[in-house]
């Protein structure tokens, strides 16, 4: 069995191939139960510390992934997620590689949110506003940029040090990009195309009367029921598209607040990541329509991407 580490990921993945390969497997057909989430004793009540397991098998491979979520590691100088994908062939069952997660959960989520925005933001998005300043949030800038026309990106964060950080980045791989680090993201986020939020807010980042018209959002910073980047006046005038119903229907407070407060109900969801890629629905209706995508992580990701990473390693051999 293969051993396929960080460096061997960050050196072979490209979000240009790694959105088509998602876009191609969400096509196709695949399992994938609910994924387990379970709490353990540390952190807060909103963000305690988690263990995870999520299975999926496509028609090459069979995965699992797991993970492991500490909110308070930061602080301690650690990471905050840390997660292994293990492979397995579908055909003989035999085990193929076991490939560090904790990088690929940074090219994968980042991948399905630019994936997500190829279909739900407008052709014409050219400007990025960027809430968080984790390890995260160059993915995620990077990747919108792949698939969209964007010239300029705001960075907005709590620490001055962080959106500096994320700003040399950014600028390191594409230095074309004009990136602005934004204090004061109530300036700019009149006249964004597209809002993308990776943090550990647990209340939401902006007013929804702050939105333009035809803006698109990608909200990926939390799996807690009781946690949302966006308050419930964005979701019920946004089109909403998830990446899994089953799992967002479980753990994303985005989704399950509104409904609580029988703002939406469950039919407000439009759709999911699978049918966008397979043309069953469509991402966007019209360009001043408002469109949101709110992923908290689907292990079918997870195994394309890490079967993507073993078939490129293997195809340099």
């Amino acid at each position: 069995m293969q051993i396929i580490d960080a460096h061997a990921v960050n050196q072979v993945l490209s979000f240009e191939a790694l959105i088509p390969a998602i876009n191609k497997t969400f096509q196709q057909a695949f399992g994938m139960p609910q994924r387990q989430m379970y709490p353990l004793p540390g952190g807060t009540a909103e963000k305690h510390d988690t263990f995870a397991v999520l299975p999926a098998w496509t028609e090459d491979v069979l995965g699992v992934k797991s993970f492991t979520h500490y909110p308070e590691n930061p602080q301690k100088g650690l990471l905050t997620v840390a997660a292994q994908v293990l492979l397995f062939s579908r055909s003989t069952g035999a085990p193929l590689a076991l490939v560090d997660g904790t990088s690929l959960t940074y090219w994968r989520t980042a991948a399905v949110s630019a994936l997500a925005a190829s279909y739900m933001a407008r052709e014409d998005a050219s400007t990025l506003l960027l809430f968080g300043t984790g390890e995260l949030a160059p993915f995620m800038a990077l990747a919108h940029a792949s698939v969209r026309p964007i010239h300029t990106v705001y960075v907005h964060g709590r620490s001055d040090e962080k959106m500096r950080s994320v700003q040399q980045k950014i600028k390191a791989i594409r230095p074309d990009l004009n990136v602005q680090v934004c204090d004061h993201y109530e300036s700019v986020i009149t006249g964004i195309d597209i809002v993308s939020c990776a943090t550990g807010s647990p209340t939401p980042l902006f007013n929804s009367a702050l939105l333009a018209a035809g803006t698109h959002l990608d909200l990926v910073g939390n799996h807690h029921r009781t946690c949302r980047e966006c308050d419930s006046a964005t979701v019920k005038m946004s089109r909403v598209i998830v990446d899994s119903r089953l799992n967002v229907l479980n753990e994303a407070g985005e989704i399950l607040i509104p409904l609580a407060e029988n703002c939406i109900e469950e039919s407000h969801i439009q759709g999911e990541l699978a049918e966008l890629c397979s043309s069953t629905i469509k991402g966007r209706l019209n360009n001043s329509e408002t469109t949101l995508f709110k992923s908290v992580g689907t292990a079918l990701a997870d195994v394309a991407s890490a079967y993507l990473v073993y078939q490129l390693l293997n195809s340099q051999a």
